[in-house]
């Protein structure tokens, strides 16, 4: 990618430190960097962020196929942050820049001399994001957090899994963390909307917990109202019939969604079982409800007579919602992926060809891209502390000796 073409992009002239590990406030970052912001990731000298070592490893020593597809668009910049000389060039470096994502413990950064008022008198414009596993307040603030940890307290796990069985994981270890990220984007980028109307930055404030809660649906007024408490409901919903899962008979799954009366008959005629829509039969909700195993059932006879791409060929003529059960082999062959750029292809010099996730959202004008994967461990380090903040080559040689950078 041209000059050129980074300064056309949204973000472009916004500098963001990332201090943090992991996933949730990175994840932030490169969503940052993905649509134009220089995104320096700061790392522990010799170690690096754990995620370098997370998942199946690559044919680069330090970084995993995790780190390479995560750390996108990322310089790093070996820093430690604990030693009075580390913690005084992240000054120099606050003073240059525009945000800050961090997820070390409540209080950390303030041991350090680090904290965001310390540093928004460096900086007044600066905009911190600061992760948690319980937010910068409350009883539980000083308490570890992560997503798995996210996902029980903030009630998912409860509802994951089949009736009577036990709570399971909700389809990714990782979802909470991401989830953050994205909420942790929104947060930084209102705070730079809020910045450009008056000069002032701010931190934002998110626990791992908060946004697995904040996407709960009805649960929390379901109990306020009327004392429910939602359990877990496998392979089907409480407020749908059908709205599941459903074999086919080659083995492999769809997911049908029929949230209406109206798109039950659709599926009734898919299904060349149009009696079933009737007010006598299973036409109205109420019904379905009262009788969802039979329903279920009625249903998962159907695809089960034919193979998958018949019986969504089927519903699609009908206009029923379905869609395919995909493992990551048949998202790989999948036209829609191909056509929406869902899969980038990026060849490291090191790895060789490295597939990852497109970018989202897209933007008609300005999309977002992805210039490299995970940097190598240091690698942009001389050039951080000698172009951006001056230091002579000699200078930066002493302070890898004393173990700085």
């Amino acid at each position: 990618m041209t000059a050129q073409q980074t300064r056309d992009l949204p973000m472009s002239g916004v500098r963001v430190l990332d201090l943090a590990t992991f996933i949730a406030a990175p994840f932030c970052a490169s969503i940052l960097g993905e649509f134009g912001a220089e995104v320096i990731k700061i790392e522990q000298p010799d170690t690096g962020d754990p995620w370098r070592r997370y998942g199946t490893p690559s044919a680069r020593p330090d970084s995993s196929l995790a780190w390479l597809t995560e750390a996108r668009n990322k310089k790093s910049l070996t820093l430690n942050l604990r030693s009075p000389e580390g913690a005084d060039i992240l000054r120099r470096l606050v003073a240059e820049s525009d945000v800050v994502c961090e997820n070390f413990r409540p209080g950390t950064l303030e041991r350090w001399g680090l904290g965001y008022d310390a540093l928004a008198e460096i900086n007044p414009a600066l905009v911190m994001l600061r992760v948690s596993g319980y937010g910068q307040t409350g009883p539980y603030r000083d308490r570890p957090g992560f997503a798995r940890i996210a996902h029980a307290f903030g009630g998912l796990t409860h509802l994951a899994g089949m009736p009577g069985g036990p709570p399971v994981t909700p389809g990714s270890t990782s979802l909470g963390d991401y989830m953050t990220g994205l909420y942790g984007a929104i947060g930084v980028l209102m705070a730079l909307r809020q910045r450009d109307r008056d000069g002032k930055g701010q931190y934002v404030d998110i626990a791992l917990y908060e946004p697995v809660f904040r996407v709960l649906d009805e649960l929390a007024p379901a109990f306020a109202a009327a004392g429910t408490v939602r359990g877990r409901e496998g392979i089907g919903t409480a407020n749908a019939c059908p709205h599941g899962h459903f074999e086919c008979g080659d083995g492999r799954w769809v997911a049908i969604a029929c949230t209406s009366d109206k798109m039950f008959a659709r599926l009734a005629q898919a299904m060349e079982r149009p009696e079933l829509a009737t007010e006598d039969a299973f036409g109205r909700v109420q019904s379905r409800l009262a009788r969802r195993d039979e329903v279920d059932r009625l249903v998962g006879d159907w695809t089960r007579s034919m193979p998958r791409s018949a019986v969504i060929d089927r519903c699609l003529a009908a206009e029923v919602p379905i869609g395919p059960i995909n493992d990551i082999e048949e998202i790989f062959a999948d036209p829609q992926y191909a056509a929406r750029d869902n899969l980038l292809k990026l060849v490291e010099e090191t790895v060789g060809e490295v597939v990852i996730p497109g970018v989202v959202p897209k933007l008609s004008r300005t999309p977002g891209r992805v210039r490299t994967l995970g940097p190598a461990l240091g690698s942009a380090t001389d050039d951080v502390l000698g172009e951006l903040l001056g230091y002579s080559a000699s200078e930066i040689a002493a302070l890898k000796q004393r173990g700085v950078v």
